[in-house]
């Protein structure tokens, strides 16, 4: 109640894997704000088209209007006179949204940011990292491990190789426990092992 009396700024952080939920507790929250009668937007990067051009979509199909970006700093034109900030994907947006967030702190603004923690490798995605340790509040969210039904803190790309960001679903991830995840890059395809063993 404090931050509300002072009239100060804060970060909350949402942050796991791929399927955690995510998109859904960022959507509860700027919908809860939106009822308390604040004035809300919401953003997302314009590369994530999965589910919808102009909404941001839960993959259990939840959705709230936002706005596309194509750069971080494009967030500052559009919230002048709104009082809290949802952003999806944020780790899309790359280290120029830690200046961008440090501005709309500094106008009492509150900031919601959902993001993955760590990409495919199991490395930490900045800038999620560094804005974790900004925040005021930060909650991390797990999955299921679609292998053997642990808690999943990892998101496992099916495929190997290709840039650090490649936007997809189902299709192309899964969530993982620890034991279950393993680097795609290190995998050895089918038909490559299956020559090293021709040559035993």
């Amino acid at each position: 109640m404090n931050i509300i009396k002072n009239d100060s700024g804060w970060l909350e952080l949402i942050v796991g894997p791929m399927f955690s939920g995510k998109t859904e507790e960022l959507i509860r929250r700027v919908r809860r704000a939106a009822i308390a009668g604040q004035s809300v937007m919401v953003f997302k990067p314009a590369i994530d088209k999965r589910y919808d051009e102009i909404k941001i979509v839960s993959h259990s199909e939840i959705h709230f209007p936002s706005q596309p970006i194509q750069n971080a700093s494009d967030i500052l034109t559009y919230t002048q006179n709104i009082q809290v900030i949802g952003i999806d994907e944020g780790q899309f947006l790359g280290n120029p949204l830690i200046d961008v967030v440090n501005a709309l702190l500094e106008q009492h603004k509150r900031v919601i940011i959902a993001g993955l923690d760590l990409d495919y490798r199991g490395i930490p995605f900045e800038p999620i990292p560094f804005l974790m340790a900004m925040a005021e509040y930060v909650d991390k969210f797990l999955a299921i491990c679609v292998r053997c039904g642990n808690p999943a803190s990892r998101t496992q790309r099916l495929v190997a190789g290709g840039a650090r960001v490649i936007v997809g679903a189902a299709e192309l991830y899964e969530a993982r426990c620890r034991n279950c995840w393993t680097n795609p890059d290190e995998i050895v395809p089918p038909d490559i092992e299956q020559k090293r063993i021709d040559l035993l």
